[in-house]
């Protein structure tokens, strides 16, 4: 005590230093502590550590963080998904003057529960991670730190040249005319055809009225609902705004891509893609784009083959393909299969931003562009390996029909910028009118197949369609050549109504002969069928469209009444085994394309001309309406459309 109220003495501290001293020391222990303890959060891959010290976060029950992937930043860094297309009117409705729809949030944890098919869409992505044949590349994801890809259904809407539905008045209390009556008649047919495939065979592919339940089948994969994806266009074309939701509904609820079957490239196309892609397009509904972008990424692994052109079967869960074991090699490629999915694909660039489709499509274009063709003529097969002709067997029939209507759809489809596939679809009609065209002792125009020179003289109900495809290209052909064209697609027209006009129930047989002093019918009974396809009507709309000569809607209606007297059944409508008899028995299938083809067409057939105007829309082969580019916008998805 004495020594401390002695003036200027300072004790030592217990470890030898006095209070400077000690001062300083502590100063440097707290900052080493502090840089070493910092340091846990500012160096690289410290987040185990970052773990072992902070406590976790309380999450909500039925919530489970979302684990980072490599590759790519934390959900809360992730730019937002883009803004889902703001739905059309309902059919009937009026547009609304804001299409605008309400953004996700980004970042949201993810639910523990499988999510819902309408998520499921909502939340799928565009770019896939299939692999791609022919060139050897990938099926890419958009890359990191690009701008998340959106599609402005408005503006796409904004520049279509006449409405969707046409601009007919609506409500009137004048009588309705005969043509009004009789397109009733066929939204009734249409009515029918889809309750009675509700009642007995939801959710399965199709229909089978003669013993009321459903047939799934095993052409598409596992995929079911082919009615259903095929009917929603026409749905909403006829305004049957119940049976359209109901649709709708089943899409949402129940259409799962998660499916590990074989399935067919060609059918899953136009029938599932093209389908969704159509009614996307009328109606902005964000699942119909989703789910078909994600079917779209499961059929890529067509295409691994050393040529780029597509093997017909694709799997689903191994991701392999292979060609048809009825085709004449292992491996052999169909004209009509690989050659009808650049419409499709081309949408689902455009919706997506995923250029492979696109990529996919246009390599199969300069493939058959480049390689050589007997007399300018394409055979129906090919070896995806050697890229060689199999067979030279032509048809514009079955096995290679569509091929040819592709190249002028796409055409127009682009809005007329595709001089590649104009070119080549007059050459291609250039060759078929000089070595398959004909003309019977009756006076019958008739395209015949031809195979390694020599003609077999029958044509398929499936070459019916040439006559509404002549017409429709008339008009771009050379100057000199268009009447000629429109006169060559009214006569092959008027053969193909003359095999429904030669059966006993005013309906046309599988394929139809001209030999042996007969004309225009079947000659043995495995071709005397008809399965309620709709060439011959698709036709009729064509043409009355070009010429609004009555005698088309005269020969449509002919077509109705047959289909009521011989193919209505108790629950739906069947294809029939035999034209000729007067009392033919059904084949218990209510086809898709039923729903999807035939009755549109006749719909169309007694509508005006500005119902789904060819000015706007071309449809598939499965008649689904695909919008043609008006714009310069398609630049942004690869080139024109």
């Amino acid at each position: 005590m004495l020594m401390r109220k002695v003036p200027g003495f300072v004790p030592a501290s217990p470890w030898g230093l006095r209070l400077p001293q000690k001062f300083l020391f502590l100063l440097f222990l707290s900052g080493l502590f502090t840089l070493c303890f910092g340091a846990l959060f500012l160096l690289p891959n410290s987040s185990r550590l970052k773990r072992f010290f902070l406590a976790p976060r309380t999450q909500r029950p039925g919530l489970e963080a979302v684990p980072e992937a490599p590759g790519h930043p934390p959900a809360g860094a992730r730019e937002p998904p883009p803004n889902p297309a703001p739905a059309a009117p309902a059919p009937g409705q009026e547009e609304p003057s804001s299409l605008a729809g309400p953004r996700r949030r980004k970042g949201w944890a993810r639910r523990t529960q499988p999510p819902r098919p309408r998520e499921e869409a909502t939340a799928a992505r565009s770019g896939g991670s299939s692999s791609s044949g022919g060139s050897g590349g990938r099926a890419e994801a958009p890359q990191e730190g690009s701008p998340p890809f959106s599609f402005d259904f408005h503006a796409f809407r904004s520049r279509l040249r006449h409405p969707v539905l046409g601009t007919r008045t609506r409500g009137s209390e004048e009588p309705q005319s005969l043509v009004q009556t009789r397109r009733e008649k066929i939204k009734e047919m249409m009515q029918f055809a889809w309750q009675s495939y509700k009642r007995y065979a939801m959710g399965k592919n199709e229909l089978q009225p003669l013993t009321k339940d459903g047939y799934q089948g095993n052409m598409f994969g596992g995929l079911g609902g082919a009615t259903v994806i095929d009917s929603l266009d026409t749905l909403y074309l006829m305004e049957l705004k119940e049976e359209f939701q109901e649709a709708k509904a089943w899409v949402e609820e129940n259409f799962h891509l998660n499916v590990s079957g074989e399935a067919s490239l060609f059918e899953v196309n136009i029938r599932y893609i093209g389908g969704l892609l159509s009614a996307f397009y009328l109606t902005g509904e964000e699942v119909f784009r989703m789910k078909a972008i994600k079917l779209g990424e499961k059929l890529l692994p067509a295409f691994n083959t050393p040529t780029g052109i597509p093997k017909g079967v694709v799997n689903f869960k191994s991701g392999s393909n292979r060609s048809w074991g009825w085709t004449t090699t292992g491996s052999t490629s169909i004209l009509a299969e690989f050659g009808s999915l650049h419409l499709e694909f081309l949408h689902l660039s455009e919706l997506s931003g995923n250029q492979v489709f696109a990529e996919k499509v246009r390599h199969i274009r300069k493939f058959l562009r480049k390689i050589d063709k007997p007399f300018g003529l394409y055979p129906n097969f090919i070896s995806p390996v050697s890229g060689n002709w199999i067979q030279h067997h032509v048809s514009v029939g079955g096995l290679g029909d569509s091929f040819y209507e592709y190249l002028i759809k796409s055409w127009l489809m682009s809005a007329k910028t595709d001089t590649e596939a104009k070119d080549m679809y007059y050459e291609a009609l250039t060759a078929i009118e000089t070595h398959l065209v004909n003309v019977s002792p009756g006076g019958l125009t008739y395209i015949a197949e031809w195979r390694g020179g020599n003609l077999d003289h029958k044509m398929g109900h499936l070459a019916c369609f040439s006559g509404g495809m002549i017409a429709l290209g008339a008009e771009d052909a050379e100057e000199d050549k268009r009447a000629h064209y429109r006169e060559l697609a009214a006569q092959i027209t008027k053969t193909c109504h003359e095999s429904y006009d030669r059966s006993d129930t005013k309906l046309g047989p599988e394929a139809f002969w001209f030999n042996s002093g007969k004309e225009a019918v079947a000659t043995q009974l495995s071709e005397s069928y008809y399965i309620l396809r709709p060439e011959v009507v698709e036709s009729y709309m064509y043409l009355w469209r070009q010429t609004h000569n009555p005698v088309y809607r005269e020969w449509g209606w002919e077509v109705v009444m047959a289909l009521e007297k011989y193919c209505r059944t108790e629950a739906g409508f069947a294809g029939i085994q035999d034209v000729y008899s007067s009392f033919p028995n059904h084949d218990n299938k209510q086809q898709t394309f039923f729903l999807a083809e035939t009755l549109k067409y006749l719909y169309l057939l007694f509508s005006e001309d500005d119902m789904l105007s060819l000015e706007d829309w071309v449809f598939n082969t499965e008649a689904h309406p695909l919008p043609v580019n008006h714009s310069d916008s398609a630049g942004r998805a690869g080139g024109p459309l």
